[in-house]
């Protein structure tokens, strides 16, 4: 149960044929709780003393806890659109954004409900996010073939989160981030029908409060930064499009799924020193007739972490376990995507369509353990859609979509985790 209000005030004024200028206040108030049965949850849990009853002492209960988010966003944004000629233009913006952010939890039933009262709060964390940012965007036209663009940012980052987590441990989380992300490229047209292009860029990004709060064994997560190059081509003719590109994604402390998943359901991520993302993506649209087009796309890739220690512990001693890897594989990463779309046009305003993807194997975690795999699947979906056109209405159109139309049983997703006792690992996936 979760509602946003959104309060948006936006203003531009043309100064002249060259300079135009934007701005704008928002604010976003935004709140909500999801609830949960527990069944013969501890009370010391919920900060709840023992109840005693005669001579019997009850320690745990049957109950009924919600969860809260209570947060206000709100800042500006600007902006300056600088264009003295037809072949160059230069945008100068920035924005300041601040994020408040209150975590707390209540328990609305219990069976024995102990020394509780209504709404009393058994755990409440606070969350703050300061955000600032300035670019500068430009772009040129060199020649009738070739044209320029860079993208300079320099972003702040203040975050800090203080209280109590939901599992009652006390958090003081948080840090200082400044960042420098650099952008340029280049297209060259070789003709009306074909072009090339070129680009290279670096992006940093903090971790968000899941990745402190839930950080395994406790380590302090760090900002993960990217090194990207891509390099493409692009046919276009009166019978196909196609386009080719390649992709170099290198990272250092890359924020990855380790497979686990917190109390809540959501993925843990830890990160890893050296890790790249690289492959070959591929488009076609072809229109056969007036009537029928296929398009296809596909994507080959190789997702690697250069060196991984998977982190275990004995459950009856406590001793940490580690396992190393090189030259393993990025969990939920998998090598090969693609698609396929037909479409049919029988009469004019009938559209049929025939939706295919495949989905190559991937692994759950970051061992290339093939026992954490998901196998690869390959799903077809069907959409029909008319478009009625009347004088007073302009256009009425009717969509009919049939998800997984030949009843493919596959698994799309999925979590482990792993443990030894004594001298016995134990694996679980789902």
């Amino acid at each position: 149960d979760y509602q946003q209000d959104h309060y948006q005030l936006h203003a531009a004024h043309t100064v002249n044929d060259q300079l135009t200028l934007n701005g704008a206040l928002h604010y976003t108030y935004g709140r909500g709780f999801f609830e949960e049965f527990r069944e013969d949850d501890d009370l010391a849990a919920y900060l709840l003393p023992d109840i005693t009853i005669g001579n019997e002492t009850i320690t745990s209960t049957d109950l009924i806890r919600r969860r809260w988010l209570d947060n206000d966003f709100y800042g500006f944004t600007f902006s300056a659109d600088y264009r003295p000629s037809d072949r160059w233009q230069v945008i100068l913006g920035g924005a300041w954004n601040q994020y408040e952010g209150d975590h707390f939890g209540e328990v609305i039933w219990a069976r024995f409900a102990s020394t509780s009262n209504i709404r009393e709060r058994y755990y409440q964390g606070i969350g703050d996010k300061e955000d600032f940012n300035l670019y500068m965007k430009t772009s040129y036209q060199l020649n009738d073939r070739l044209s320029l663009f860079t993208d300079l940012q320099y972003r702040s980052v203040n975050y800090f989160a203080f209280g109590t987590d939901n599992d009652l441990r006390a958090i003081a989380i948080g840090d200082n981030y400044k960042f420098f992300n650099p952008k340029a490229g280049l297209t060259y047209v070789l003709d009306q029908q074909n072009s090339f292009y070129a680009y290279y860029g670096i992006a940093n990004r903090e971790p968000v409060r899941a990745d402190f709060v839930d950080a395994p064994n406790g380590a302090v997560p760090e900002h993960e930064t990217l090194r990207n190059i891509e390099i493409g081509f692009k046919r276009n003719t009166n019978k196909y499009t196609f386009a080719l590109n390649y992709y170099l994604m290198d990272y250092t402390d890359q924020l990855v799924n380790t497979g686990a998943l917190n109390d809540v359901g959501s993925p843990i991520r830890t990160n890893v020193g050296s890790s790249h993302r690289a492959g070959i993506e591929a488009e076609l649209m072809w229109h056969l007739t007036p009537q029928v087009s296929w398009g296809v796309n596909a994507t080959f890739s190789e997702n690697k972490i250069d060196d991984f220690s998977e982190v275990t512990s004995d459950v009856i001693s406590g001793e940490l376990i580690v396992n190393d890897f090189t030259d393993t594989d990025i969990s939920f990463s998998p090598n090969v995507i693609a698609g396929s779309q037909w479409l049919f046009r029988p009469v004019k305003g009938l559209e049929a369509a025939l939706l295919s993807r495949y989905i190559g194997s991937q692994f759950l975690d970051n061992t290339s353990n093939s026992n954490r795999q998901i196998d690869s699947y390959f799903v077809n979906d069907f959409r029909v859609s008319y478009t009625i056109e009347t004088k007073k209405i302009k256009s009425i159109g009717l969509n009919l979509l049939v998800n997984n139309v030949f009843n493919t049983q596959y698994s799309s997703n999925g979590y482990t985790f792993n443990y030894v006792l004594t001298d016995l690992i134990v694996e679980n996936f789902f």
